[in-house]
């Protein structure tokens, strides 16, 4: 590909993934605001459904943001009633994360939403593993790239 043709919005992988992305949480949407939560909240649910009262330290590694930008969503989690935070008695400087009652109980809502949105976008199980599994590859590579520039 000539350096013309590389420089055409329609040949970006980054543009590509960032409009799917997009697309993808904007379909998640009405699901989310029947339950109430936003998605990067949504995406940390997903991990204490998971393993609960892991370190927010954990979360982050997990969800690949920071803690500034963390403890922020936490806080307005906290606030909403879905979780506790909680220093670790056996290392202070750790916080752990804790569903409340509430946490737990909009799980049985979000059962329905990993399916709901494979059929309502005409995506076969097959497609869905395959896709999942490329993208997974791709993020592996970045990360390990972006450690071995390090």
């Amino acid at each position: 590909m000539n350096y013309e043709e590389a420089l055409k919005l329609d040949n970006q992988l980054c543009f590509t993934i960032y409009a799917c992305s997009r697309a993808i949480i904007n379909l998640y949407r009405p699901a989310l605001d029947e339950m109430g939560i936003t998605y990067p909240q949504y995406l940390v649910l997903l991990i204490l459904w998971e393993e609960d009262g892991i370190t927010v330290k954990l979360i982050g590694e997990k969800l690949f943001l920071d803690s500034g930008t963390l403890t922020p969503l936490l806080k307005r989690m906290e606030q909403a009633q879905l979780v506790v935070r909680k220093r670790s008695e056996q290392d202070e400087r750790k916080v752990l994360i804790h569903l409340t009652e509430a946490g737990k109980e909009i799980r049985q809502l979000a059962c329905k939403i990993p399916e709901d949105m494979m059929r309502q976008r005409g995506l076969s199980a097959a497609e869905f593993t395959s896709l999942l599994g490329d993208f997974k590859h791709l993020l592996t590579r970045l990360h390990q790239a972006a450690a071995d520039e390090q």
